[in-house]
């Protein structure tokens, strides 16, 4: 149950570039293969990799879409603005694996959805090389499938570039801050008076800075499979949770790999 939430959870947050919408289908289907290497958690100083099933899903509708940035909805869009729902999600881990969390409860799957809005800032006269600003505000719950834990709020502004055909790829970068509740804090740093020990005292979070993120990604659409790869670098330094005991370095990197084939599609473009 825990490799299908970790795929559940990949495929909902891998990067997916795509290139121009309308030169493709309506919706593709496909299922591949993904490499990945990921702390436990954002401060963990424990690794671990995986080699998964990596569903493979596009859907390039004209208000609700599931594509290089993820799924989202656009509720309103012109030349310098565009607002929609996004969606995001993080993996879960297992506690038991980890020797900072040991005896505690496992971190289990997260889901964000709330409002994006993109401003572009700049781009060229085919639109194919973006710069744009994203403020996304989001809802965030933790689920094992069985039953839903509200967490709080995330917001992570960021700054991107995305370029389209380079060579037949699709490049993508993203760097910004991130900020969140109490709550979303508590869920991954909170040590409660039941779990503390002599090395790992009891902790209570608090909401504001969440650190800093860079992401790059890169991936091509064959005609009849895609190939990506991503990765990325966080940075805890001056975090507010950063003195909780369950931090361990203030740094971390993750990175994936994946291909996928393209098993249906809409003859619709």
């Amino acid at each position: 149950m825990r490799q299908i939430l970790l795929s559940i959870a990949l495929a909902a947050a891998w990067p997916m570039a795509d290139t121009r919408a309308d030169d493709l289908p309506r919706w593709e289907l496909g299922l591949g293969l993904a490499g990945l290497s990921i702390p436990d958690y954002r401060g963990s100083d424990e690794q671990r990799g995986y080699l998964l099933p990596l569903p493979y899903i596009q859907y390039r509708g004209e208000v609700f879409r599931i594509d290089r940035e993820g799924a989202h909805g656009d509720v309103f869009t012109s030349d310098r603005f565009k607002l929609d729902l996004s969606a995001n999600a993080g993996p879960p881990a297992k506690s038991g694996n980890n020797g900072a969390r040991r005896g505690m409860a496992d971190i289990d799957p997260t889901i964000e959805v709330g409002p994006s809005l993109h401003i572009f800032l700049a781009h060229n006269a085919t639109r194919d090389r973006v710069w744009s600003l994203r403020l996304p505000l989001r809802a965030a719950v933790a689920t094992d499938l069985r039953q839903v834990q509200r967490i709080g709020w995330v917001f992570a502004p960021s700054l991107n570039f995305d370029a389209s055909r380079i060579g037949g790829w699709d490049i993508g970068t993203a760097a910004g801050p991130l900020y969140a509740s109490q709550d979303y804090h508590d869920y991954y740093y909170e040590v409660q008076p039941a779990f503390a020990t002599a090395t790992r005292p009891a902790y209570n979070a608090r909401a504001g800075y969440s650190g800093a993120r860079l992401t790059l990604a890169a991936s091509r659409r064959f005609p009849k499979f895609w190939v990506g790869a991503f990765a990325r670098y966080d940075n805890l330094s001056g975090a507010v949770f950063t003195d909780s005991p369950l931090v361990k370095r203030k740094d971390s990197f993750m990175a994936g790999v994946g291909i996928a084939w393209i098993l249906a599609e809409s003859r619709r473009p």
